[in-house]
């Protein structure tokens, strides 16, 4: 079968970043679905495994972590899919990625995808979608109702780095399953306005002090914060603008953290991993089947849209090479997408 893949951590215009390969087609067991993939988007834990993470020597190793395709077969223990299932997910850290054309996965983490989404549409949102759902409901522990949950009536959300992937799908759920008020950043009109059709009630600019901008706009301190890149570079503003027994949730990897800056209000913190269940198999792993079928659901219904940016072309080293160096530009508005091989 046709993959991607690298034999060793290189920068991204190197030209053995990313490789075009053939390998052998791997066989369902257990729990495991075989699935021919019809279309994969890129995330940022792309490129930090791809320049971080090198394989044995000798060894190719495929990464991607978002997928919608067709079930082909399925191990002997599978109970909840059948070949011909179309299906979206996000995979798993601790095994090959979904940059090739056939690729294993636990049931557990599988959904069925959208019926009224393309596959390209589709494979923007898996990764994501578990991202912030999991940051916005289980980590923050805020309340969702379809139209609005009206505890939250008078709360507001800080999403930092709202036009990139997690973001442009929190702002969504935020808007549309919550009753809090959203405050999106956003450093460029284009994005600016991105985060705005999407749901947020304010934007401001992240490349200016967060806690000054708050007050700029003449908001009161905001409840909960959900920071999706920089944390470290924010954190002092973070624990000016956040309010009393506030939330702070965050996905990145932030170099070190005064974390008594938040003691004075008593602000818990929280870290999301959306790998986390698959990687430790844990008694809950089916929850992210659970969490793709309610989101798939919301897409049919029009309550929620794909955060699709840009589609790159078919499924290869180039492309890939293309979208790896976009994302770590930190200019990609949406989700890349590439389909078919």
């Amino acid at each position: 079968m046709k993959a991607v893949a690298y034999r060793a951590s290189h920068p991204i215009d190197h030209a053995d970043a990313l490789i075009d390969v053939e390998l052998p087609e791997p066989k369902a067991t257990g729990r495991d679905l075989l699935v021919e993939v019809k279309a994969v988007s890129v995330n940022p834990v792309d490129t930090k495994i791809r320049k971080n993470v090198a394989p044995a020597d000798g060894e190719l190793k495929v990464i991607g972590w978002d997928a919608a395709g067709v079930v082909k077969a399925v191990g002997p223990d599978v109970t909840l899919f059948k070949p011909g299932d179309e299906v979206w997910y996000a995979g798993s850290l601790t095994r090959a990625g979904t940059n090739s054309e056939l690729h294993l996965v636990d049931e557990r983490i599988v959904g069925y995808k959208p019926k009224n989404l393309d596959f390209g549409k589709a494979a923007a949102l898996p990764l994501t979608a578990i991202t912030a759902w999991e940051l916005l409901f289980e980590r923050l522990g805020v309340s969702r109702a379809l139209g609005g949950d009206k505890s939250a009536a008078g709360k507001s959300l800080l999403v930092i780095g709202a036009a990139g992937g997690v973001g442009s799908i929190l702002v969504q759920l935020a808007r549309q399953l919550t009753g809090l008020t959203i405050i999106a950043t956003a450093s460029r009109p284009d994005t600016a306005e991105w985060v705005k059709q999407l749901g947020a009630h304010h934007v401001i600019d992240h490349s200016k002090p967060l806690d000054e901008e708050i007050k700029r706009l003449g908001l009161p301190p905001v409840n909960y914060v959900a920071a999706l890149n920089q944390t470290d570079k924010h954190f002092a503003a973070i624990a000016e603008l956040i309010a009393p027994q506030g939330k702070l949730g965050l996905i990145d990897d932030p170099g070190q953290l005064d974390v008594s800056k938040l003691k004075r209000k008593s602000v818990s913190l929280h870290w999301e991993f959306m790998f986390t269940r698959a990687m430790f198999e844990t008694d809950d792993m089916a929850q992210q089947h659970a969490l793709l079928n309610d989101v798939s659901q919301l897409v049919d219904s029009g309550v929620l849209k794909t955060t699709l940016g840009e589609r790159y072309g078919s499924i290869n080293a180039a492309n890939l090479k293309r979208a790896h160096a976009l994302i770590e530009s930190n200019r990609a508005k949406g989700k890349i997408v590439l389909e078919g091989f």
